[in-house]
């Protein structure tokens, strides 16, 4: 119930839904009543600020510090890279599930850089297993089922596809992963913006995470003037995932906690797989 209730207020809360909730108000005022100041500030103030958070340098720039060191490969931000990696972690992100659509069609927004980085790196450390994370929701099968799935349809065999079903958030994918692997260290894939949150809930416990972005959004090389100046859906959503990021810290915090430090014997995978 409450991690419903957290998906519909987050929702409003996000930057699109919450400027219409703000213009719609501000035209009610200027139809309906003798307020209209306030009515035109209020619809003046929503559809500015949805043009100024459509724009590039605007969007990029309240999403540069949020992904900072994270806006590069694995390789290039990992200094003395394990030689032996066992276990590759991609956390869950939005997913569908339609069986007559391609298999990537499924994962939706940041799901499929995150899966597709999870292969890669597979590719590089030959032995070692993919655990994807990720709950039903309202879905038939799971967030990580769906990743899963993907993964195989690349050439990843299934027996070295480890799908955590459990997890509604990131404090419990942190939770569950370590059941599987303790506290041994492993590649952590999640979206370049999310990264800094996440790798606090699993370090936090005791947990030896490798940070591996996907999905990096800020673009810093050079892209054409129209691209930058003229407002875009795709540069809007930029300004949303750093509003989310920050919602998403601060309910972090207020929540509570309802994990624990493991302590019975550890799952093995193969185990988990039978499941």
């Amino acid at each position: 119930m409450l991690f419903i209730l957290k998906k519909y207020i987050g929702s409003l809360l996000m930057p699109l839904p919450l400027l219409l909730i703000i213009g719609f108000i501000g035209l009610i005022l200027l139809w309906f009543t003798r307020w209209q100041r306030s009515g035109k500030v209020l619809t003046s103030l929503s559809l500015l600020l949805i043009a100024l958070l459509g724009l590039q340098p605007i969007s990029d720039s309240l999403l540069s510090p949020i992904e900072g060191k994270f806006n590069k490969r694995y390789e290039l931000i990992t200094e003395a890279p394990p030689q032996d990696v066992q276990y590759i972690v991609v956390l869950g992100g939005g997913f569908t599930y339609n069986p007559d659509w391609s298999p990537s069609s499924n994962l939706l927004n940041n799901s499929l850089p995150r899966v597709t980085e999870g292969v890669r790196l597979y590719l590089l450390h030959p032995g070692s297993k993919l655990i994807f994370t990720g709950g039903k929701a309202s879905s038939t099968i799971s967030s990580a089922e769906v990743a899963a799935k993907v993964a195989q349809s690349l050439g990843v065999p299934a027996q070295d596809t480890i799908p955590l079903t459990e997890p509604k958030d990131t404090q419990e994918e942190a939770y569950e992963v370590e059941k599987i692997i303790g506290k041994s260290p492993f590649l952590l894939v999640t979206s370049a913006n999310h990264l800094p949150r996440a790798i606090t809930m699993f370090t936090d416990r005791g947990m030896k995470p490798y940070p591996a972005p996907a999905n990096q959004l800020v673009i810093t090389s050079n892209i054409n003037p129209w691209e930058k100046y003229i407002p875009s859906a795709y540069y809007f959503s930029h300004s949303e995932r750093a509003w989310y990021e920050f919602l998403g810290t601060i309910w972090w915090h207020l929540k509570p906690n309802n994990t624990q430090a493991i302590e019975e014997p550890l799952a093995t995978p193969e185990s988990i797989v039978a499941e």
